[in-house]
């Protein structure tokens, strides 16, 4: 690339940070200048430049903390029943992401929704969105590290042009903790979005956690709009034993345009870990009827067959089951069961629709955290003249914790903690009220319910009057 320039020699840097027209960050390095003097102290400066996109890491700055020293009983004995977003944990049982990071998590297999919108037919859409909705939460596997809960007016970006999308959310409410996002393809061929009030409730031997909210996509090339909920996670042996984690609930993804449904079932573990972490359900036509079935596991893969085949192959795997079948009472496992085998049983006939990205293999040294999980609290050179204030990344307490130093990160999370809590009191004693800067209260135009609407003004970076919450 040549690029032509008339400035003073004195303000060409080595390395230059641009940014190309989706917002996303190009590095290039001078490897040539060449001048030829106009008049003193200005010349023209003939740069040529070696261009190549920032590579994102591929590991944290410091491995995980060992919690085998930290006695959560203690600190969860008073609080069976209750819901635990009021109650204030120590650090160590933290992962060094915020839980609006956390959220964007949503993004990681950003294909499906391109693949969806290149098929002219409205089932096999379907297909892609309910595949997507699945592998949203499958980031969660062997994740037991809690995120730290957002700040009040704490925002997060992400621009991934490799993947196709910007990203934006903000902490939108305190108490309840609700967090509303907002993604955009950067070729305009869709939108994602939704706000997410995650219950959490300790029940003596689990911690259960419910994200009540409402999540749609939309696709404009076709006029669609999707709307669903995600299941209810539930992490194992808080206490004592091996942390494990199941999904279970019903999910249903609807198509508002065309009365389509997918209708899908995470499966609780059961008896023996036969039913762990499976997924199962049908496309629906808006008359009800079985279009077909889809099924897998949400931390492997989704398959698709036909609706006949399925209900077949299930009748003759519950035949099988019966004959095997024990008077053994069907209670919560004391340790994670071990499914039959580490794979989906694959009927004849599937196609494979979605399966997981690989975790790395350090993963277990960071927190059980994909690759993609690995990028997103990384704070490029550059970033800081460009980002909003109360972006996660500037947060102190997560980007201490990330480095490995657990007592900075510590004191760092009580004080921005406490921070808040004055910052409310005071509001308290005036007439102030706290407004949301990127998001405003409405209602969903596809399913009619409350909901948290873009306010469509982020990415024109004037980000003047934001509250210092850090």
């Amino acid at each position: 690339v040549c690029i032509l320039l008339t400035l003073s020699p004195s303000l060409v840097p080595n390395l230059f940070v641009l940014t190309n027209r989706s917002g996303t960050r190009l590095r290039h390095r001078v490897r040539r200048i060449q001048t030829r003097t106009v008049s003193d102290p200005v010349r023209v400066l003939h740069l040529d430049l070696t261009v190549s996109v920032l590579s994102h890491r591929t590991s944290l700055p410091a491995p995980m903390f060992s919690r085998n020293d930290v006695s959560i009983w203690s600190i969860l004995k008073k609080c069976i029943g209750m819901e635990l977003s009021k109650i204030a944990m120590p650090v160590i049982l933290n992962e060094p992401l915020s839980f609006l990071q956390r959220l964007t998590e949503y993004m990681e297999h950003t294909y499906l929704i391109h693949q969806a919108n290149t098929t002219t037919d409205s089932m096999e859409r379907m297909k892609c969105v309910a595949a997507f909705a699945v592998s949203a939460v499958a980031s969660q596997w062997e994740r037991t590290g809690k995120p730290f809960n957002p700040l009040l007016g704490e925002t997060y970006e992400l621009i991934r042009e490799d993947l196709g999308f910007r990203w934006m959310s903000e902490q939108v409410s305190h108490h309840p903790p609700v967090s509303a996002f907002h993604a955009e393809g950067l070729q305009e061929d869709f939108l994602f979005h939704g706000s997410i009030y995650p219950k959490l409730k300790f029940w003596g031997k689990s911690v259960e956690a419910e994200p009540k909210g409402i999540i749609s996509l939309e696709l404009p090339k076709y006029n669609e709009a999707y709307t669903w909920t995600n299941p209810t996670c539930c992490v194992h042996n808080i206490i004592v034993g091996q942390l494990w984690i199941e999904q279970y609930g019903n999910v249903e993804v609807i198509n508002h345009k065309t009365g389509e449904r997918c209708s899908l079932i995470f499966k609780p573990c059961g008896l023996f870990g036969k039913e762990l972490h499976k997924v199962e359900g049908y496309i629906l036509d808006k008359s009800k009827k079985k279009l077909c079935a889809i099924y897998g596991k949400w931390t492997e893969c989704l398959y698709t067959v036909d609706a006949d085949t399925f209900d077949a192959h299930k009748k003759s795997d519950k035949k099988n089951s019966e004959e095997k079948k024990s008077n053994i009472v069907d209670e919560e496992p004391e340790e994670m069961p071990l499914p039959d085998g580490d794979t989906v049983q694959v009927i004849p006939g599937s196609e494979l629709i979605w399966r997981i990205a690989p975790r790395p293999d350090n993963s277990a040294e960071f927190y059980a955290f994909s690759t993609f999980a690995m990028q997103l609290n990384e704070l490029e050179e550059g970033m800081k003249g460009v980002l909003p204030p109360t972006d996660c990344r500037l947060r102190p307490d997560i980007r201490h914790m990330e480095k490995g130093d657990i007592d900075s990160a510590s004191a760092e999370k009580k004080r921005v903690e406490e921070k808040q809590r004055l910052s409310r009191k005071n509001r308290s004693k005036s007439t102030e009220e706290w407004k949301t800067r990127w998001f405003h209260q409405g209602t969903n135009p596809h399913n009619k319910a409350q909901d948290w609407l873009y306010s469509n003004s982020y990415w024109d970076r004037n980000y003047s009057l934001l509250p210092d919450i850090y």
